[in-house]
């Protein structure tokens, strides 16, 4: 034999063809790889609704006045959810405080005026209103130092911390200022140590 036939032999010897794929292995991870996915928002999903369960006892969330004033600041930006003050992890889903959203805020005299888009508005009462500071997280968000103006405030018998991010961070300084001097300082001492437990 000539070296050529050898070598055309020698290379059709090791030529094998494609493995067949193995289709019913490969649904098969594909349709159990989904449904974890499923369980896992699932659980997810009901883990939301039980903590919606244990915060029922949050009243609702006050409405705005028809005529609260005119405005002293107003912003637009991101509200990033709401948790019990002091405890940046402990969210707040109850009346959909949990949900994240744009957000149009509106500081008057009667107080802050939050109004969301696609989600429940709220109003606090100038009266509820116990501290403004600049914060770098708030459950589930965590920015730059000072990217967060969080806003603590009084609803029923509990403190919350609410996170709103503007569009322009430099105003949070100036809304935290102006919100501090709104507040009466004899009301934040009666409730210091209710917060400070929470």
């Amino acid at each position: 034999m000539t070296p050529a036939p050898l070598l055309a032999a020698g290379l059709a010897a090791e030529q094998k063809s494609a493995e067949v794929t193995d289709w019913a292995a490969r649904v098969g991870w594909v349709v159990g790889l989904a449904l974890f996915v499923a369980l896992v928002y699932w659980l997810m999903r009901e883990g939301w609704k039980w903590r919606g369960t244990l915060q029922s006892d949050l009243p609702e969330l006050p409405s705005a006045p028809d005529d609260p004033g005119p405005a002293r600041l107003s912003m637009s930006g991101r509200y990033h959810g709401s948790t019990t003050a002091g405890q940046w992890l402990d969210r707040i889903v109850a009346h959909g405080l949990g949900t994240r959203s744009r957000v149009e805020l509106t500081l008057t005299d009667a107080g802050l005026d939050v109004v969301r888009p696609g989600a429940t508005d709220f109003f606090v009462p100038a009266a509820q209103l116990r501290e403004a500071r600049l914060d770098k997280g708030i459950a589930g968000k965590v920015l730059t130092e000072g990217g967060l103006l969080v806003v603590t405030w009084a609803h029923g018998e509990r403190l919350i911390d609410s996170g709103f991010r503007s569009d322009h961070a430099a105003e949070h300084n100036e809304w935290a200022d102006v919100i501090n001097s709104m507040i009466d300082k004899s009301v934040i001492n009666t409730d210091s140590t209710e917060g400070a437990e929470r």
